[in-house]
């Protein structure tokens, strides 16, 4: 699964010294009342649950082609970055961003086939459950929190491109105990993006409601398969 490369961007901006572009790119953004917040919040969490079902189903229907899909994987993968730079560029064209948007989580889901396959319905079951505590607390927490999760962008970002260096680096070595440190430090990484992703989506830091949620759900699914990773190497008897 393709990581989401996001633009990180800084709210905090009444007494700066220098305008960055992230900052400048948030200060873009328009000024939403508390009734267009809300709907956005609304429109935002509706979409990500649609990408859910989406890339539920996605998986579903290729259930019956893990071999296949394993044949045409690396295809498939790049087929999934080219729905997401389609996304990212029609997020703003109404009807269009939806198709884009579903397209791809279905692809999502498509592409998982092969790890939900390796690893068994068991631990299926149980990544599920975690995954949906785990981000469900830490939306709250969010959701809740006096604190300004602003300046996390950065270091977010510097961590994400390590762990998919890392990643590249173990497909040549395939090391288990590699995998496990890298699909720990994911697990830990999206953790913290879903607190920054959500709190900028309640303060309406997304330009458009598909932009949050493909970006919510990325951390989601990617924290997902984190887990699936890590109970799935545990769970081998070699």
């Amino acid at each position: 699964m393709s990581l989401y490369n996001r633009d990180y961007v800084h709210n905090q901006s009444a007494h700066r010294q220098e305008e960055s572009y992230e900052q400048r790119a948030f200060e873009e953004q328009p000024v939403r009342s508390e009734e267009e917040l809300a709907q956005f919040i609304k429109k935002t969490y509706q979409l990500f649950g649609a990408s859910c079902i989406a890339g539920a189903a996605g998986a579903y229907a290729g259930m019956g082609m893990a071999a296949t899909i394993s044949q045409w994987y690396i295809g498939l993968v790049i087929l999934e970055f080219a729905m997401l730079f389609g996304l990212i560029f029609t997020r703003n064209k109404p009807g269009i961003n939806l198709a884009m948007l579903f397209g791809f989580t279905f692809l999502t889901g498509i592409t998982l086939v092969p790890l939900l396959a390796a690893v068994g319905s068991a631990v299926v079951a149980q990544a599920f459950i975690m995954t949906a505590i785990i981000a469900g607390g830490l939306s709250l927490y969010a959701m809740q929190s006096t604190r300004d999760f602003s300046s996390w962008g950065k270091p977010l970002m510097i961590a994400l491109i390590i762990l998919v260096v890392g990643s590249i680096v173990n497909l040549f070595l395939g090391s288990p105990l590699l995998q496990v440190l890298i699909a720990s430090a994911g697990a830990l990484l999206f953790s913290f993006m879903i607190i920054y992703d959500t709190q900028k989506i309640i303060q309406g830091a997304f330009a458009t409601p598909v932009e949050a949620a493909v970006a919510i759900y990325l951390d989601v699914l990617n924290l997902f398969i984190s887990l699936l990773q890590i109970l799935g190497i545990f769970g081998r008897d070699e």
